[in-house]
């Protein structure tokens, strides 16, 4: 458990003491808000921000990497891996001190995930799922719930999941059929869930089901959030699906069956499931961007690393204009992403609603990786199509940053309404 403390020891600071026995850092609000007060914009991390970096960074490089085509091409769950992460506490950063975790703020979530992408982003997506799936407990659990489940995170290096999208309902939540009938002191649970990330890994799930029967009750009132153990009678789990890219993640259906919960497992209420369900991608959304970012910089840094290596009609292929210029636009997308996901986090981390920023930087840095993939196999040319070179693994990891966790056009229909509210407020 020695390596347990490595980022747990990290420049500890007068703040309660963890489960370790380490003290933990200050959270991003307030080393952001010590920044401001010392001169305001500032695009500096702090020492102890660059410490997770380059921890992130040297397991990217040592531990995902070198094993990521391996995984792309078996699909196995990167277990080892997950266990190693967990080991020197590069998951469940954002667990509550009194939890025993170290309560990160976002933009430190953004910063481990950005390196960790850089590696793979099927792993990253398995490690990051995590997060997805603590945070309605989070945002939205008692006592008791945070206790046992997100305390159970930092005991083992277990595994959870967001169970929201359905066969028939993705970006249409309002449209999901999963129901759940009180009897008595239980709910009992009924449906399917679809693409839900390590689905058969979890050892329970974050699920949204319809408790109210009206068809025309507002998805405000209509859906009720659980907290469902994987061991549940009639929860199954479907077959591992083979997706185009990120292949290490886990990702199945669940059926749902008579599944028993307990009223001791509602998050807030009956009724409440919508606003906890969406909440949670206020939070995670910035590092699902920051996911994109990493995968577009290793992106740039293997077309950049090829295009000083070959030559054709006797130069670099970096050395002619048209490639030169390829390389610049994506150095300019991917900077530009990278600060807007950093806003996205900050705004959260000062308590602040960051619902159009998260969408901002989400959108954004999921359309940079996908052209900076696409640009990377071309500077790659004929080799760039093969599978023995990097490139194809980015362009089939780099597609699902424009569908999970809100489309990109989901995240253009949230940035619009949010900018026009603001303007008609502004018009009164």
């Amino acid at each position: 458990m020695a390596c347990r403390l490595c980022i747990r020891s990290l420049k500890a600071l007068a703040s309660p003491v963890s489960r370790s026995g380490v003290r933990c850092k200050a959270t991003s609000a307030e080393t952001a808000a010590a920044g401001a007060a010392n001169g305001g914009f500032n695009f500096e991390i702090t020492s102890e921000q660059q410490e997770y970096v380059d921890l992130a960074r040297k397991f990217a490089r040592e531990e995902i990497i070198p094993k990521a085509a391996e995984y792309d091409k078996s699909g196995e769950y990167p277990a080892d891996i997950i266990k190693k992460a967990w080991d020197i506490g590069l998951i469940n950063t954002h667990i509550p001190q009194e939890f025993g975790g170290l309560d990160l703020g976002i933009m430190d979530a953004c910063l481990v995930t950005e390196e960790i992408a850089y590696g793979c982003t099927g792993i990253g997506t398995a490690m990051e799922a995590n997060s997805l799936g603590q945070m309605p407990v989070i945002l939205a659990g008692n006592t008791e719930q945070k206790k046992k489940y997100l305390g159970w995170h930092m005991e083992e290096p277990i595994m959870c999941a967001y169970c929201v999208t359905e066969p028939g309902a993705g970006s249409d939540v309002a449209g999901l059929k999963t129901t759940a009938v009180k009897k008595g002191d239980d709910y009992v649970l009924n449906g399917n869930k679809m693409w839900i990330t390590n689905g058969g890994k979890a050892s329970w799930y974050f699920v949204l089901a319809r408790t109210d029967p009206d068809p025309k009750a507002p998805a405000t009132k209509a859906f009720t959030g659980f907290i469902v153990d994987r061991d549940t009678p009639g929860l199954t789990p479907g077959r591992k699906e083979w997706n185009m890219g990120q292949r290490a993640s886990d990702t199945r259906g669940i059926t749902f069956e008579d599944v028993v919960v307990p009223k001791e497992n509602v998050l807030l209420g009956e009724g409440a499931g919508f606003k906890i369900a969406m909440g949670a991608f206020d939070k995670t959304r910035p590092p699902v961007a920051a996911g994109a970012v990493g995968l577009a910089r290793r992106a740039l840094d293997e077309a950049t690393k090829y295009s000083m290596e070959r030559k054709t009609f006797g130069r670099y292929i970096c050395e002619h204009q048209g490639v030169a210029f390829i390389l610049a636009d994506m150095a300019i997308g991917i900077e530009a992403s990278h600060l807007l996901t950093m806003r996205g986090a900050w705004e959260i981390d000062q308590g602040r609603r960051n619902t159009y920023f998260a969408s901002l930087a989400k959108a954004m840095a999921a359309d940079v990786a996908n052209k900076s993939a696409t640009d990377a196999v071309q500077i790659f040319g004929g080799n760039g199509f093969n599978s023995d070179y990097p490139v194809e693994k980015l362009m089939r990891d780099a597609k699902i940053y424009q569908i999970y966790e809100g489309t990109a056009q989901i995240q253009r229909v949230i940035i619009s309404r949010e900018l026009l509210t603001k303007a008609k407020q502004m018009a009164m």
